[in-house]
């Protein structure tokens, strides 16, 4: 059972901490340095994370019940050299007595959020994803790989404290509108750089109403804008999901706070959106694309893999079969069991969707799903730039309601149309 400290709020010259400053202990601008109470790679960043360690000596790990070696991203093997790789860091991992997951176990961020990243902690990943776990009230960033050879060494890192921009989240979600299209609008409000080594804060009326997996998905896509961090308060809503793993946490207080910028996103008047080929940012309503043909539908990622994204995704399939290649990979095996024992499962079976191995999937291009030259996708994942799963091809992002209307017609469709 844990325990967390619920508020460290300080004011210095009138300035009022935010979450990440009091996470961090100190005012934004500041360099710190901290101790990770999480440190995690996958099976891309652990190889070279390895290579960096190996080059500094092979230096004890420095507390290694903290780290974790998660396969995700070319998991089963694609080619040979991939599977030797595997085997190495499955060597290393048992040597070192790292916490370890094979193939299947899922994304490491999505894995990281059953039960294991919890409010007020300082959390470092060898992926850019990793700002995901700031939905438990976390600082929660990723670093290179070389930087996690370094971590494994001295169990820290160095950080600056980010300036923080409040997004505040007012009213409720319309219907047939979910936390992707928040995420894809706030991408767009912001730029791809608009908030280039800053933490955004989500607050707002509107954070009661939405559970832990909508939370995920908004911090997930802050690096999107170059955020250095995604941070939501530790409230009821995050008690109630980790007690769900036997773990208990005290609540982080909201206040206001000194921020860098303050925007506002009104749920109310929010539509499904697109990121439209090749930008994240270059974000659009659905309506403005709807009956563009679709070669692929790709549902999953962390991003939006997670069981409640299944679930939803099942509600729209049921009775209904996909008109177009549909591939569904669940975020984690808990996530696919879930699913199975639901029968959410095989309602996606049924609608003829393919069901992959959980892990990442076609997003980064390696396998599992790649698009040809000239093929046009939709994807629940959180990057579309030119070339990334697919060469010469073309990847629209959306929710995973657009994205279930979409196979069903062939083209992508505005669900306020079809649904």
């Amino acid at each position: 059972m844990y325990y967390v400290q619920s508020s460290n709020l300080f004011r210095r010259n009138n300035h009022v901490a935010t979450l990440s400053e009091r996470i961090l202990k100190e005012t934004a601008g500041s360099y710190v340095d901290v101790i990770a109470d999480r440190s995690y790679c996958h099976d891309g960043t652990g190889v070279l994370a390895k290579v960096s360690w190996e080059e500094m000596g092979s230096p004890p790990i420095r507390q290694p019940y903290r780290n974790y070696l998660l396969f995700d991203h070319i998991t089963p093997a694609n080619v040979s050299l991939t599977a030797h790789l595997h085997h190495e860091l499955r060597a290393f991992a048992a040597e070192k007595t790292m916490h370890f997951s094979d193939v299947g176990g899922g994304i490491c961020h999505q894995l990281m959020s059953e039960g294991r990243a919890l409010p007020g902690e300082i959390i470092i990943g060898a992926d850019s994803h990793s700002c995901t776990l700031g939905a438990f009230g976390a600082f929660a960033t990723g670093v290179g790989a070389t930087e996690m050879g370094a971590i494994w060494a001295t169990g820290g890192t160095w950080l600056q404290v980010p300036e923080t921009v409040a997004l505040t989240l007012t009213g409720a979600l319309p219907l047939h509108v979910e936390a992707k299209d928040i995420a894809l609008s706030y991408c767009g409000l912001l730029g791809m750089d608009g908030a280039t080594y800053q933490a955004i804060e989500f607050i707002g009326d509107a954070m009661p109403g939405l559970d832990m997996a909508d939370r995920l998905t908004l911090c997930n896509m802050a690096v999107e804008t170059g955020a250095k961090a995604g941070l939501c308060y530790a409230d009821a809503v995050t008690a109630r999901y980790l007690a769900g793993f036997g773990t208990h946490v005290t609540m982080q207080q909201e206040e206001p706070c000194s921020y860098a910028r303050e925007l506002t996103i009104s749920l109310d008047e929010l539509v499904p959106v697109l990121a439209v080929p090749h930008r994240v940012d270059n974000v659009h309503p659905v309506s403005e694309y709807a009956g563009t043909e679709i070669d692929q539908v790709f549902i999953g990622t962390c991003t939006n893999g997670r069981y409640e994204d299944l679930s939803r995704l099942a509600e729209i399939l049921k009775d209904e079969v996909v008109a177009v290649r549909t591939i569904v990979v669940p975020a984690s095996r808990t996530v696919l069991q879930q699913a199975a024992a639901s029968g959410v499962l095989k309602t996606l079976i049924q609608a003829e969707c393919s069901i992959g191995i959980p892990g990442c999937g076609p997003c980064i291009g390696a396998h599992m799903g790649v698009l040809g030259p000239g093929e046009v996708g939709l994807s629940t994942a959180n990057r579309n730039y030119k070339n990334r799963m697919g060469i010469d091809a073309e990847y629209y992002l959306s929710s995973v309601t657009t994205a279930a209307c979409s196979a069903i017609a062939g083209e992508i469709t505005d669900p306020m149309e079809f649904l």
